[in-house]
Formats: C-alpha cells, structure tokens, sequence
C-alpha cells in the first residue's frame, strides 16, 4: 500500500516506538525519511545504521521551540529539496491529579509536547507545502481524547485540542490539496506499557506496524478525498 518513491517525509518523535515503526514503514516504501527527535544519543540509538542509508536523515531539534523548529526544517529542505508529508508523531502521556489540582509543569508538558509542537512544525512545513501545490499532513490524538477521565484532565484536553487542530487545518488547507488528519490510538503495544501495566492483556493492544499502516494510508494519493478525519485504531481494547 502506498509508494512514496520522490516523496519526502518528516516524522517528528522518530526515536520513539511509534516513530521508529512509521519511519520504516516510509523507508520500506523507498521515501526519503527525515527523523526528528530532541536528543542525537536518541536518534542514534535509534537507528545505528542511519549513515548508511542514503535515504534516511536524523536531526535534532526541540519542538517546543519555534527557532528550533525552524531551523531543522529548513535544514531538511535544504537537503532534499521538497517536503511533501509531515508526521506529527511526538507526544506524551501522564497521568495527573483532579484538574482542580493539576499544577503547571502537568499543564506546559502535556500542552507543550502534545499541540504546540505540532503548531510550530506546521508553521514551518505548510508554506513550503502551500508552494508545492500538494502535501499530508498527519497528527497524533488519542482514544481518551472523545471523553475526560479521571485524573487525566490535561492529557485528554491536550489531545482534544489535536483534533480540533486537526480539524481546523483541514478546513483552511484541502482546497489547497493538502490533506490533514489525526489517529486515535488505543493503547499502543510498546516495551515501556508493558513495563507499565506488567498485568494486561497486551494481545488487545495495537501494534506500532498496524498504526504506522493506518498512518500511510492518510499519507497515499489513496486517501486524497479524506480531510480533518479522526480515525479510531483501538484494536481489541
């Protein structure tokens, strides 16, 4: 599904779980793929072998910074000359007090990592998008962000706060033949919630592969009629 020969993908948050599988996904479909994250032990960690992969680049940068931002992303279309796919893969999960007690540090972390990263790399992407003529655009949200839960009210209004995002971009872009939309993961099957909840049934989770295949899809000429969705990827839970 999906040939992304000449394409250019950013994925943000690459060294992560998730990032790693949407990443190979893009590589695996011969797209050049420039990898995001905030730390190069990270990245390196990440992928060992980058150096030796012609069409795969790691860059660090801070997403809750607009310089930063700005200058990975034009480093990167210096590089390649285009950008036509921005995954807007980081983000973060933390479980919080009563939103009567959440403090300011739950509150930027949650906010910071989760919406206004995707502010600043779009910002930075779609003028280059709008030149192009063309480009996907996909945003990371959450199953917790259709209803508040208990002790969790920063985090599901942060990715609440993606879909409206998500939303709102599609609106002002697709008749610019730019295609925005998000995913809701249930729970993500990676080393760390296994580490997590030692107890669950992990066979219900959603494999990194099954998400990264929903989020190639939102970036093939195949979804091209699909703007501002919010695509539930729950698995069995």
């Amino acid at each position: 599904m999906g040939d992304f020969n000449n394409k250019v993908v950013i994925v943000t948050g690459a060294a992560g779980a998730l990032g790693r599988a949407v990443t190979e996904h893009f590589l695996s479909r011969d797209a050049s793929v420039a990898c995001l994250d905030y730390s190069e032990d990270l990245l390196t960690g990440a992928f060992p072998d980058s150096k030796a992969k012609s069409k795969l680049f790691t860059i660090v940068a801070d997403l809750n910074q607009r310089t930063s931002c700005k200058e990975a992303i034009a480093t990167i279309k210096n590089q390649f000359g285009q950008i036509d796919i921005l995954a807007n893969i980081a983000g973060g999960f933390m479980m919080g007090d009563p939103v009567h007690a959440t403090n300011d540090e739950t509150w930027d972390f949650l906010f910071n990592l989760n919406t206004r990263s995707i502010v600043y790399t779009s910002s930075e992407v779609v003028p280059i998008m709008l030149e192009q003529g063309a480009g996907k655009i996909v945003n990371i949200a959450a199953r917790a962000a259709v209803a508040g839960a208990k002790n969790m009210g920063a985090y599901t209004a942060s990715k609440a706060a993606v879909m409206r995002l998500t939303e709102s971009m599609a609106l002002e872009l697709r008749e610019q033949n730019i295609n925005v939309n998000c995913i809701l993961p249930g729970t993500i099957d990676t080393e760390r919630n296994r580490s997590d909840m030692p107890n669950a049934d992990y066979s219900k989770w959603v494999p990194t592969s099954d998400l990264a295949n929903v989020i190639g899809f939102l970036c093939s000429e195949e979804s091209s009629a699909v703007n501002g969705a919010g695509i539930p990827v729950y698995g069995l839970s």
